[in-house]
């Protein structure tokens, strides 16, 4: 049953990560409310005690990156709803498929924005004839943002996938 809640706050999280480049707190924070009363209600002190170390764990993670600007605190919170919901050992697999979906992701926007891979080409083909092409990496494609709960659900689903989704 917490799959399909967690699924659906990332379909929704998505959904306004990618349209408004926000992930909302009037959802974030009923459905840590209702983690916690279902953890609690289905282990007890026990079952509260693991979500809790889940949500720091989550929090913990993007934290560093948070302070040094590079995501939003929506960010941080989904990712600690995540520990919050299945614990910490999901938390830190799903910690994993995120960092990859999320440097794919940061490598496709560099090489796509503005003609990078145009220019990336014509610089690799210099170097083969001889010649050397003064380029690099633009600062607007090395500074560019996106919406990283797009990597953040991509990273829970894999965990989801590979656990094995529970509907009951």
């Amino acid at each position: 049953m917490i799959d399909i809640f967690l699924i659906i706050i990332l379909l929704i999280c998505l959904v306004t990560d990618i349209k408004s480049r926000k992930i909302y707190n009037k959802v974030i924070y009923p459905a840590l409310l209702a983690t916690f009363i279902f953890q609690f209600s289905m282990g007890g002190w026990e079952g509260l005690s693991h979500s809790f170390i889940g949500f720091l764990i989550g929090f913990g993670l993007l934290l560093i990156p948070y302070f040094m600007g590079g995501m939003g605190a929506g960010d941080v919170k989904l990712l600690a709803l995540i520990g919050a919901m299945k614990g910490s050992a999901f938390v830190f697999q799903s910690f994993l498929y995120i960092a990859i979906i999320g440097a794919l992701m940061a490598i496709a926007i560099i090489l796509l924005r503005r003609g990078m891979l145009k220019s990336m080409l014509y610089y690799v083909s210099s170097l083969k004839s001889g010649v050397v092409l003064k380029g690099g990496v633009s600062r607007g494609s090395i500074t560019a943002t996106y919406p990283y709960g797009v990597a953040i659900a991509g990273g829970a689903f894999l965990g989801l996938a590979f656990q094995g989704v529970s509907f009951l």
